[in-house]
């Protein structure tokens, strides 16, 4: 961070972190060494038509450069983007140091399965990874113990708490302090609940778990920073149920601590192993989420494969897993053709209308 300040200051006096981004405006929070004035924290800014030309995004979590201030508005101008240390894709995020990986222990039920989904595909962004096990009040004593000792022979230790009780929300804390973190999981788990404890300003809108299909609803639209009381900051992002399968089938052992312990003592005989039924292999064997490592890699290699061979497929149809591990191909809607029109869209086609009635038929009076 300091050596990024010095990179802007030597050329622009005026810098921060965006926070948040809507439509085509981004929330700037300034950083405590610019030039401020009146003390003020945060600048509404837009992008310079430059940036937009050249194809630079902007992303929560970027460091910006920023230029004519509007001190009275709380305005002004992102003018550069300095280069991010880590991009994340879903969430769209920049510069993050750790993943806050957030599941429930029940309601819904902590699924072995879906969780092991959610580790390997948060272990394939390569950041630093906490898996926090939220609602431990919900069970007793001796199944916390359990499921801790259980994570622990996967390679995981794992944070317990209770955002409403208040348990274990220091202890959380402390693994976050000074570091860009953002949550994920599935929906209903409680990370917007947590958030608020976390960072009582925030104010984020808490959804129900369905009690038919034991999901949450979404109810987080967008990424979002939002400042941590003992230093950092922390990205609440949108809820999904099932990530998407999109690593190298040849990486995915590397996703699994179990299977890296093992590579870490001594090498497969052949250098391509997938692990599967290849002689003298180390990691194939006895443990756990074996049979788990073996769906994501049929689902990884049916990825791959549906890329290699309809490399067009993907705009017309997706691909769709199931926990059987059977794969199905559903069609995609047209993008926008379904949309409803906004009634802004549906005034200006009215006015248009009206516009070129009323050019017409004076052109038709002068004639007549």
């Amino acid at each position: 961070m300091i050596a990024l300040a010095t990179e802007i200051t030597d050329q622009w006096q005026l810098w921060g972190t965006v926070v948040a981004v809507q439509a085509n405006f981004y929330q700037v929070k300034l950083a405590s060494n610019s030039d401020r004035l009146n003390n003020i924290d945060y600048l509404l800014c837009t992008r310079r038509t430059r940036l937009k030309k050249i194809g630079q995004k902007v992303m929560v979590g970027d460091y910006v450069a920023i230029e004519e201030p509007d001190w009275q508005d709380g305005r002004g101008a992102i003018a550069d983007v300095l280069s991010r240390k880590t991009e994340l894709q879903r969430p769209p995020i920049a510069n993050a140091d750790l993943m806050l990986l957030v599941f429930a222990l029940e309601e819904p039920k902590l699924d072995p399965w879906q969780l092991s989904r959610f580790l390997v595909q948060t272990e394939a962004t390569g950041l630093e990874l906490c898996l926090c096990l939220n609602k431990c009040d919900l069970i007793c004593e001796s199944e916390q113990k359990q499921w801790q000792a259980r994570l622990t022979s996967w390679g995981y230790n794992a944070v317990l708490i209770s955002a409403i009780q208040d348990y274990g929300i220091d202890n959380l804390l402390s693994r976050l302090q000074n570091k860009i973190a953002v949550v994920v999981g599935p929906s209903g788990v409680g990370k917007s609940s947590l958030i608020n404890k976390l960072i009582p300003d925030a104010n984020l809108r808490v959804g129900r778990v369905s009690g038919k299909l034991q999901r949450g609803r979404h109810t987080t639209r967008h990424v979002e920073l939002f400042e941590l009381p003992g230093g950092g900051l922390l990205a609440d992002s949108p809820g999904f149920n099932q990530p998407t399968i999109n690593y190298n089938p040849a990486d995915l052992a590397l996703y699994f601590p179990e299977a890296r312990s093992r590579l870490a003592n001594q090498s497969c005989q052949f250098s391509d192993c997938l692990h599967r039924d290849e002689p003298n292999c180390v990691v194939r064997g006895d443990w756990e989420r074996y049979q788990y490592y073996l769906d994501f890699l049929d689902q990884a290699i049916a990825f791959h494969k549906s890329q290699q061979d309809n490399p067009d497929q993907e705009s017309s149809v997706k691909l769709k897993f199931k926990r059987s591990g059977k794969v199905s191909y559903e069609p995609r809607l047209a993008t926008k053709k379904y949309r409803r029109r906004s009634r802004k869209k549906k005034q200006q086609n009215l006015q248009e209308l009206y516009s070129d009635r009323s050019i017409n038929e004076l052109y038709d009076e002068e004639n007549y």
